[in-house]
C-alpha cells in the first residue's frame, strides 16, 4: 500500500532516529486516535534499521514479557534472560543493550500500562534517566487515548514529565491528500467522489484507504 503524506513527521522522526544512534539516546511520542496512522508512519521512519516492536495488549505482565522476550529475539537476534518476568527488568535490560548496541524500540498502546502495572512509568524514568546519555536507543511511544497520553509526559507530577524529547500528534488526513488517494484509484473522478470519501471517513487514513477501494474496485 501506498504511504501518503506525513511529510514532515518522517523526516522529524527519521532525524531524531539518526541522533539516537550517533548521539545518544531520545525519547518521541507519537498520538492520535485509532487508525490514523501512528504505527505506519513509526514503522516507515524505521525501516532497514534494528526495531523492537512492543505491543502493549490487556495481559498480565509476566505473560507479556515472554511475548516481548520472543519479539527482541527475533528482531535483535540477542540473548534474552528467560527469566525475565517485569517489565522494570526487561526495559533495563534493553537501556544496557543500547549502550553497546543502537536500534529502535517502539512501544505501542503505551497508556495500557495504567491498566497492568502503573509503576512502569516512574521504573521506566529512573532506568531512562540513568542510560539515556549513555546508549543509542531510539525509543518511540504511542497510544491511542490522547487525555491519557498527555497525562503521562504533560503533567508535572507524572514521572515521565518532561523526559519527552518530541511530540508528535497525528492527525487526519486533509483534502489534498484525500485528491491524491482518489485520483490513484481513479483519476477520473468527479467532485461528488471526493465529498463521499470524505463524508464517510473524516480523512482517517486506514478507513479512507479501505473506502476507496471498495468505491473504485468494486
Amino acid at each position: 500500500m501506498k504511504f501518503y503524506n506525513r511529510t514532515n513527521e518522517l523526516a522529524e522522526l527519521q532525524r531524531i532516529k539518526e541522533l539516537s544512534f550517533n548521539d545518544h539516546s531520545r525519547l518521541t511520542v507519537v498520538t492520535g486516535r485509532r487508525r490514523i496512522g501512528k504505527t505506519s508512519l513509526i514503522m516507515k521512519a524505521v525501516e532497514k534499521t534494528p526495531t523492537v516492536y512492543l505491543f502493549i495488549g490487556r495481559k498480565n505482565e509476566a505473560a507479556l514479557c515472554g511475548d516481548f522476550i520472543a519479539a527482541i529475539l527475533k528482531a535483535l537476534d540477542t540473548f534474552v534472560p528467560s527469566e525475565i518476568r517485569t517489565f522494570r527488568s526487561l526495559f533495563q535490560f534493553l537501556m544496557e543493550l543500547a549502550t553497546h548496541k543502537s536500534f529502535n524500540l517502539i512501544i505501542d498502546e503505551f497508556q495500557e500500562f495504567y491498566n497492568i502495572n502503573e509503576s512502569v512509568y516512574s521504573d521506566m524514568q529512573n532506568i531512562w534517566d540513568q542510560y539515556k546519555d549513555k546508549s543509542h536507543m531510539n525509543l518511540i511511544v504511542s497510544g491511542s487515548v490522547y487525555s491519557l497520553m498527555q497525562k503521562i509526559f504533560q503533567h508535572s507530577k507524572e514521572p515521565l514529565f518532561g523526559r519527552a524529547d518530541n511530540i508528535i500528534k497525528l492527525s487526519a488526513f486533509d483534502l489534498f491528500t484525500l485528491k491524491e488517494i482518489v485520483h490513484d484509484y481513479y483519476p477520473q473522478y468527479i467532485n461528488d467522489d471526493l465529498l463521499a470519501l470524505y463524508a464517510f471517513t473524516g480523512g482517517v487514513p486506514n478507513m479512507s484507504n479501505c473506502f476507496a477501494t471498495i468505491m473504485f474496485w468494486t
